[in-house]
């Protein structure tokens, strides 16, 4: 499983190829790319995007266009929009067509990266958030899996914060310690008995086979998601 799938929409090719090769370093993401608007938005409403990265200048039209079109269609990821115009009103215009973010050309990727992740962690507190976990679609603002007839689940508070943070993991092993420290923070005082006895009672929920974990699967000492 990977992580959070972001869609980059440009039409320069080599910055393009450098901020997927950047990006594919952070094993966290998973990268599409587009290179027109019209593409971008085919693209957009096709797949589930946590993360659209919208240059404004693209051939076939404004992506600040763009961006208000999708937003109509209800698409309610984050969007950074990209520049290469460093003024108030171009950062206005971006923000009104519904973008989240503005980032200058020429930029440092550091400075891009943590903007995706500043991005994408406020995102996951709001309302808005859905993953797909197996064949669920998880919310976590509403503490919310719902399946493919559109029944849904409820989680409780950790039940909902074990799945978030094993979805942030991707194809990685979370072992329990970790798990704990992170679900019921640090001297908490909490056992992985504990821990145990919430993947227990969230398997009841989840899994077709609870006995024979699908989705939530024990591993090398620990716990991962698989889609």
């Amino acid at each position: 499983m990977t992580g959070r799938t972001i869609l980059i929409v440009d039409d320069d090719e080599d910055l393009r190829s450098i901020l997927v090769e950047q990006l594919a370093l952070c094993e966290e993401f998973h990268i599409l790319q587009e290179d027109t608007a019209t593409k971008g938005i085919q693209t957009a409403r096709s797949e589930m995007v946590d993360l659209l990265i919208m240059d404004v200048g693209l051939p076939d039209m404004d992506g600040r266009e763009a961006v208000k079109l999708l937003r109509k269609g209800g698409f309610k990821a984050p969007v950074i929009m990209l520049t290469g115009h460093d003024t108030d009103s171009d950062t206005i215009l971006g923000l009104e067509s519904g973008a989240n973010d503005y980032v200058t050309k020429p930029f440092r990727f550091a400075v891009l990266l943590a903007r995706i992740r500043a991005q994408l962690r406020q995102h996951e507190q709001s309302e808005d958030a859905t993953f797909t976990v197996g064949p669920y679609t998880f919310k976590p603002g509403q503490k919310l899996l719902i399946d493919e007839k559109g029944g849904k689940i409820r989680l409780t508070e950790k039940e909902a914060a074990i799945i978030k943070y094993l979805y942030r993991a991707g194809d990685k092993v979370i072992g329990r310690d970790m798990l704990l420290e992170e679900v019921w923070g640090y001297n908490s005082g909490v056992t992985t008995h504990t821990l145990e006895t919430h993947v227990y009672r969230l398997r009841q929920k989840i899994e077709k086979d609870p006995s024979n974990a699908a989705i939530l699967v024990t591993e090398s000492g620990g716990y991962k998601l698989v889609p």
